[in-house]
C-alpha cells in the first residue's frame, strides 16, 4: 500500500509493548502513591498527558478516598470529556463532589449528545439546580432531549450538524464552514436539505475535498440515505449502522425535518452497552456492581437469587418423589447431578447463541424453525456421544450395565430437551415482549434440572427397582 503527498514528520506516543494502549497499572500505583504523599504537583504531572478515556479509567480504578482526593487536585482543570467515559455509579460520585456550578461549566463544553447522556443520569433535583447555570440554548437542548424516550435516537443524537441548502455550490459550502463558529468539532458528512428542511441527500467529506468549487451540491450528493426517526430504539439504530456500514445518519422529526445526527462513535458505545447489559442480565447482576457499595450490590442481586431458590426447590421436589428409589440404589444419588449438569450447560450454550442471534437480528421468523431444528439435532448428537461416555463410566464405576444404560438414556433425553429449551424459551419470551436476556436462563435451567432428574430417576424406578 502506498500513499502520495508531501513528506511529513509524525510523532507517535510510545506504547507499552506488553500492555498496549490503555491505562498502565504503573500509572495507577504512581498516582495512588502521590495522593498518599499529598504531592499535588506530581499527581498533575502524572495525569497531564492521559487521554480523557484513560483518565476516566484511572478515576474508576482508585479507591473512593483516593478518587475524591484526585478530583480535588484536578479542580477546575478536569476535562469535560472525562464525564461521558465514567461508569454511571462513579460519575454520580464525581458529580456530587464537583457541585452544580462546576458541573454546569463542564456540561456546556460537551457536544450535545454527550451532555444529554451525563445530564439524563442526574436526579431531578440536581438537574433543576444546574439548569439555571447553563446557557439558554444549551439548556433548551437538554430539556427537549429528555422529552424523548430513554434509549431512543432523540436521546442519542447530536444537535450540532452541518446542514446546507440544496441550491448552494461546493464553494459556497466551504466558505460557510470556514466562517461558521457553531459547527461540530468532528463530522463526516454534509447534509443537504430542501426549503422545508427535509434531508434530500448527503456528501461525504472525502468527496467534497476532491470536488471543484463551482460544482453544485445536488450534482455530487448521495440520495440513498438511511434516515433515523426520533423515536427509533437505540438497538435498531445500532443494527442500521452495522447492516449498512454507516458512519453517520440524519435524525428527523415526525414532519421529516432534520433535527440532528447520529455518528458511528455513539453507535460503538451502544453496541458495547447493549452487549454488556445482556451479559449482566443473563447472570442477574448490574453494570454498577463493581463500583457499588457492598450492601447495594447484595440488595440488587437478592431478587434474582430468590427466583433461583424457588426453581431449585421445584427441582428438589422432583427428587423427593423418588426418595424410595434413591434409598434403595445409592448410586443414583451419585450420578444424577451429572445428568442435570450436562443438560444445564448444554442449555446455557444454546441459550447464549439464541439470545445473541435475537439481539443482532440474525434470528427471525423466516429462519426460526430451521434454527430450532438445527439445535435439536445438535442436542441429539451430543446426547448420543455423552450417553456413550457417561454410560461406560457408570458401568465401570458401579459394575452395573443397567445403571449405565439408564444414565445413557437420561443423558440423551436431557440434551435434546436442553437444545429445545435453549431456543424455544428465549424465542417465546421475545414474542411476548419480554427481554429474553433477563428471564431465559432461569426457565432453561429449571427445565433441564427437572427433566434430567425426572428422566433419570423415573427410568431407574421403572427398570431397576
Amino acid at each position: 500500500m502506498s500513499t502520495t503527498g508531501p513528506e511529513t514528520q509524525t510523532t507517535e506516543a510510545p506504547v507499552d509493548s506488553e500492555e498496549g494502549y490503555g491505562l498502565s497499572t504503573d500509572v495507577v500505583y504512581a498516582v495512588e502513591d502521590a495522593l498518599a504523599d499529598k504531592d499535588s504537583d506530581e499527581v498533575r504531572a502524572l495525569v497531564s498527558n492521559l487521554h480523557e478515556a484513560d483518565l476516566a479509567d484511572l478515576i474508576e480504578s482508585l479507591p473512593r478516598d483516593a478518587r475524591q482526593s484526585l478530583i480535588e487536585v484536578l479542580g477546575v482543570g478536569i476535562e469535560a470529556d472525562v464525564l461521558p467515559h465514567l461508569g454511571a455509579a462513579v460519575r454520580e460520585e464525581v458529580i456530587d463532589q464537583l457541585g452544580p456550578q462546576r458541573l454546569a461549566r463542564l456540561l456546556s463544553r460537551l457536544d450535545s449528545d454527550d451532555g444529554v447522556e451525563v445530564f439524563a443520569d442526574l436526579d431531578e433535583e440536581f438537574q433543576h439546580r444546574i439548569l439555571s447555570a447553563l446557557p439558554r440554548a444549551y439548556r433548551q437542548i437538554l430539556e427537549e432531549s429528555l422529552s424523548y424516550p430513554e434509549d431512543s435516537a432523540g436521546r442519542l443524537m447530536q444537535r450540532e450538524v452541518v446542514v446546507v441548502p440544496s441550491a448552494w455550490t461546493l464553494g459556497e459550502t466551504i466558505d460557510y464552514m470556514r466562517a461558521a463558529e457553531d459547527l461540530p468539532d468532528d463530522f463526516y458528512d454534509l447534509y443537504i436539505v430542501d426549503p422545508r428542511h427535509h434531508p434530500i441527500g448527503f456528501i461525504p467529506l472525502s468527496r467534497a475535498l476532491r470536488t471543484r468549487r463551482p460544482v453544485r451540491l445536488t450534482e455530487i450528493m448521495e440520495t440513498d440515505m438511511k434516515v433515523v426517526p426520533l423515536a427509533m430504539d437505540q438497538e435498531e439504530v445500532a443494527y442500521l449502522f452495522r447492516q449498512y456500514g454507516l458512519v453517520s445518519a440524519p435524525v428527523v422529526d415526525e414532519g421529516g425535518r432534520l433535527v440532528g445526527v447520529i455518528t458511528v462513535d455513539d453507535v460503538v458505545d451502544i453496541v458495547s452497552e447493549e452487549a454488556e447489559e445482556d451479559i449482566m442480565k443473563l447472570a442477574g447482576v448490574q453494570e454498577t456492581d463493581i463500583y457499588s457499595a457492598m450492601l447495594d450490590t447484595a440488595k440488587s442481586r437478592f431478587p434474582w437469587l430468590v427466583v433461583n431458590l424457588v426453581t431449585a426447590i421445584f427441582a428438589s421436589v422432583v427428587i423427593g418423589m423418588f426418595e424410595v428409589t434413591i434409598s434403595q440404589i445409592v448410586a443414583l444419588a451419585v450420578l444424577m447431578p451429572i445428568v442435570a449438569s450436562m443438560g444445564g450447560n448444554a442449555g446455557t450454550q444454546t441459550l447464549t447463541v439464541t439470545v445473541r442471534a435475537i439481539a443482532v437480528k440474525d434470528l427471525t421468523d423466516a429462519n426460526a424453525a430451521r434454527f430450532v431444528g438445527k439445535e435439536l439435532l445438535v442436542g441429539a448428537v451430543n446426547g448420543l456421544l455423552f450417553a456413550a461416555l457417561a454410560g461406560l463410566v457408570a458401568w465401570l464405576w458401579f459394575g452395573s450395565p443397567d445403571i449405565g444404560m439408564i444414565i445413557a438414556a437420561a443423558m440423551i433425553v436431557n440434551m435434546i430437551v436442553a437444545g429445545l429449551a435453549g431456543t424455544l424459551v428465549p424465542l417465546g419470551l421475545e414474542r411476548m415482549g419480554v427481554d429474553p436476556a433477563v428471564a431465559s436462563s432461569v426457565f432453561v435451567t429449571t427445565v433441564t434440572d427437572v427433566v434430567g432428574f425426572f428422566a433419570f430417576l423415573g427410568m431407574a424406578a421403572v427398570f431397576l427397582v
